[in-house]
């Protein structure tokens, strides 16, 4: 656990420089319920800690005849601690974010504590320039939503299948003001292309993205285009429309979001692997409580002729790559990759005594070959999600959340055990946050 014991070591560092600055009387100390201890000194400087705990509650239920007791869990979902901070003249800033469940979003079984650590600098006003492991632009929109902001307890499938979540390299991002409200917003990324920070080799080549957002009328309070629910209440309408693409070269997993998981060879036994793009647009509309979100993501995988042999799991090489019986390398690695398309609508209300009801409509189109067509994992085209939250407070402070999803089965779905089950399957989350 040498990583674990970095990162505590790290934040017992970070809050004893914070506790050791009370002892200044030049710093200003401030604390809100949601939004974490701030310090600031009277040149400016400042820092921030913040957090917030999630217990989780799932089970799981497939309606037919033959379906057995649900599967049940319960787990601390989330156990995040953030720091941010910002140089005098605000050029700089900084954040350090863990995730101390370890139940973070590698693929391979691994714990994952290191979510965020990059630094930003400002060389003109509305330009920043980061560096390090943050969340890409060029996901879906969802996805640089904080977590403890979501609508409902989970992310859409669309998010699940699509996002990369995490990835490490330089991220541009500029503003421009366009007449008396309109805004603009665009993103450059230039990334690794496996994901979060490898700590063995890096496979492939790079990854490069942008996303272009078009603010009609201003920019959202608050920083209301980052958060689900329009906790603030925006007095005017807003509304953010964008697009994003993003190229990777040689992934080197299903859709470019880990390192080594899956790898193939030429004729000379040297590592060759397939390219992976992605498309998407989306939009973000607030009014008085009000809240809509739409997002659509395609995946599509570029496999070199050249690749003649796939690595199994035990290292062994096969130059067997059979679809329907036939040789067909294309058709295979794509099968094994998230290929295809979806689509997600959710919107929600939330009256003025904190309680939210929202729904959600999420949509799978699998390619021909894709792995959306596993029956384990995915090959399930259709979610239905009813939600009912109560939050505390205007900052996220507190909340509680409880959601109901329908699954549909098409057919040819699979339990855990890789079992070919029958009937729809219904999902029911509940999940407590506190923000400090």
């Amino acid at each position: 656990m040498p990583v674990k014991r970095t990162l505590t070591l790290l934040m017992i560092l970070a809050c004893g420089m914070a506790l050791q600055a009370q002892s200044n009387p030049a710093l200003q100390r401030a604390y809100r319920f949601g939004e974490g201890w701030k310090l600031n000194d009277s040149g400016g400087a400042a820092l921030r800690v913040s957090g917030y705990l999630q217990p989780y509650a799932e089970s799981k239920r497939l309606l037919s005849e033959t379906a057995g007791d649900p599967d049940v869990r319960f787990r601390m979902r989330r156990v995040r601690l953030r720091i941010d901070g910002n140089s005098a003249d605000e050029k700089f800033t900084y954040r350090f974010q863990t995730d101390l469940s370890g139940t973070g979003e590698l693929l391979d079984g691994s714990s994952n504590y290191l979510l965020d650590a990059w630094v930003a600098y400002e060389p003109v006003r509305r330009i920043k320039i980061s560096f390090g492991q943050r969340a890409p632009y060029t996901d879906n929109r969802e996805l640089f939503m904080n977590s403890n902001t979501l609508q409902l307890v989970e992310r859409s499938r669309l998010t699940s299948a699509f996002a990369t979540i995490r990835e490490f390299g330089i991220f541009t991002e500029a503003t421009s003001r366009l007449g008396n409200q309109a805004y603009l917003r665009s993103y450059l990324t230039l990334t690794n292309g496996d994901g979060p920070n490898v700590f063995n080799r890096d496979r492939g080549g790079l990854k490069y993205g942008a996303r272009i957002d078009f603010l009609p009328f201003g920019l959202f309070s608050s920083q209301g285009q980052f958060n689900q629910v329009d906790i603030i209440r925006e007095r005017t309408p807003k509304l953010v429309i964008g697009a994003t693409y993003s190229y990777a070269e040689g992934v080197s997993s299903r859709s470019g979001r880990e390192s080594g998981a899956i790898l193939y060879l030429n004729a000379l036994n040297q590592e060759l692997l397939p390219d992976y793009a992605k498309f998407g647009i989306d939009f973000l509309f607030k009014y008085r409580g009000f809240s809509a979100l739409g997002e659509y993501m395609q995946g599509n995988a570029f496999v070199p002729g050249s690749i003649t042999q796939r690595v199994r799991t035990d290292g062994s090489v096969s130059g067997d790559f059979i679809v329907n019986g036939e040789q067909n390398v294309s058709d295979y690695i794509k099968a094994r990759m998230i290929v295809g398309s979806a689509w997600n609508l959710q919107m929600g209300y939330l009256m003025k005594n904190g309680i939210s009801v929202d729904g959600r409509y999420t949509q799978l189109t699998p390619a021909t070959h894709s792995f959306l067509n596993n029956g384990t994992f995915y090959n399930r085209p259709y979610y239905y999600t009813l939600g009912l939250s109560k939050y505390v407070g205007r900052h996220y402070g507190a909340k509680i959340q409880a959601d109901l999803t329908l699954v549909q089965n098409r057919g040819g779905i699979n339990n855990n055990q890789g079992l070919p089950v029958s009937g729809n399957e219904l999902i029911g989350r509940i999940q407590s946050t506190f923000t400090f």
